[in-house]
């Protein structure tokens, strides 16, 4: 039981439990600048390659929504070692085939995986340490977690020029391999007492926030915002490629960028989180819907990259605030839920991406400057939209009381 592990073995096991943090950016962003040659190897479309990407986020949504439970029930030592060694064979077995069916079929298997490790590395902090170590760790997750989405795919375009797109595949099995036999040979069980799953206390939880009408507005913002950042994920590849005629390094550059401009936006949103909702929220999205406005009509004129992605980092940043500000607010909604609510919230934000995703893979090829500019400014209405209604119950809420 680590709970009784040397102060030596817990620190060890401490520093590798933030470097498996990442691993869930990795897996999802490594090759996304991979993405234009998948296509044209396997003689596949656009659409079929973005969606091995919509399946991982589907099916790390869902996963999400139940694993919590289970982990507590049986614990997070086998079911981690489990997760590890699935990521490590189906990354390997993604290098062996040019079926997208297949490897779609092994992303959703990864996104299963990786939300058992993302919920149990998250529990293991509670396991072993005290409510202050806790909130003083967990206040560095968001942070080294997001070194997975800014540095994928700035590795994935190198590997992608050095060797081809398997490459990135089989660095994540090799560095999924490094944690699973570290996990072996020197972690344990930090469960100190199992809990007996009760489905039915659990459903019942969800139904009460579901009702919440602020909690739920407040995941389709979360959602809307992400989706702003993955619409440039899974399209900007083949513009940068095929339009622009850079290489997967470029585009490896760009969304490393891009990931700053993210983490930019979540420090930007905690510091104003004490400011008012016009200020906190109605700013962002106002002066995100202006950016969009201006290089739709730029587009008409001239396309570029260096147009596009100095648009698309201010874009991004705005996005970033209104996420930050939106987690932290819906994070302390449930305080004594506050796990239930965390899974459910971070489930539904993946199947509201996921789902955004899809709709954008299946709307036609995004080929151009322009047609990238007009899908942010769908999106962006959408949130705009899903803001005013909010304004306008929480302005119910509090006259009401």
């Amino acid at each position: 039981m680590l709970k009784e592990a040397s102060e030596k073995r817990i620190r060890l096991i401490t520093i590798m439990a933030f470097i498996s943090i990442p691993l869930s950016g990795f897996v999802t962003d490594i090759y996304l600048p991979s993405f234009p040659s998948m296509a044209k190897g396997m003689q596949v479309s656009e659409k079929d390659i973005q969606i091995t990407l919509t399946s991982y986020l589907l099916s790390y949504g869902i996963c999400q929504l139940f694993v919590g439970g289970i982990l507590d029930s049986i614990g997070r030592y086998r079911p981690k070692l489990v997760a590890l060694f699935l990521l490590v064979i189906s990354s390997i077995l993604i290098t062996m085939t040019d079926s997208i069916l297949l490897i779609c079929l092994l992303r959703i298997l990864q996104g299963a995986a990786v939300s058992v490790l993302v919920v149990a590395t998250r529990a293991i902090f509670v396991d072993i340490y005290d409510s202050e170590k806790v909130k003083h760790y967990l206040s560095y997750f968001t942070i080294v977690w997001s070194l997975g989405p800014i540095l994928a795919p700035f590795l994935g375009g190198y590997l992608e020029k050095l060797f081809n797109w398997h490459a990135n595949f089989y660095f994540l099995a090799f560095y999924a391999g490094g944690i699973f036999l570290f996990e072996w040979f020197f972690s344990g069980e930090s469960l100190p007492e199992k809990k007996r799953l009760n489905f039915s206390e659990n459903i019942s939880l969800y139904k009460m926030m579901l009702k919440n009408r602020i909690f739920m507005l407040g995941i389709f913002i979360l959602g809307l915002s992400y989706s702003i950042v993955m619409l440039f994920n899974i399209t900007g590849p083949f513009i940068i490629e095929n339009t622009f005629h850079f290489t997967p390094v470029v585009i490896g550059y760009c969304t490393l960028i891009l990931g700053f401009s993210w983490m930019i936006g979540g420090f930007i949103g905690k510091r104003r989180i004490t400011l008012d909702f016009k200020a906190r929220i109605i700013q962002p999205i106002i002066f995100q819907l202006f950016m969009i406005a201006c290089l739709i009509v730029i587009s008409y004129f001239a396309e570029s990259l260096f147009i596009m992605v100095p648009f698309a980092f201010f874009i991004h940043i705005c996005s970033g605030i209104l996420f930050t500000s939106f987690f932290t607010t819906s994070m302390l909604y449930f305080p004594k839920n506050a796990g239930t609510a965390g899974g459910l919230m971070g489930g539904l934000v993946y199947i509201i991406t996921s789902l955004t995703s899809f709709i954008i893979s299946v709307s036609g090829n995004v080929t151009e400057q322009k047609d990238l500019s007009w899908r942010y400014l769908i999106i962006a209405l959408l949130l705009l939209g899903i803001i005013v209604i909010m304004n306008k119950v929480l302005r119910k809420e509090k006259a009401e009381n």
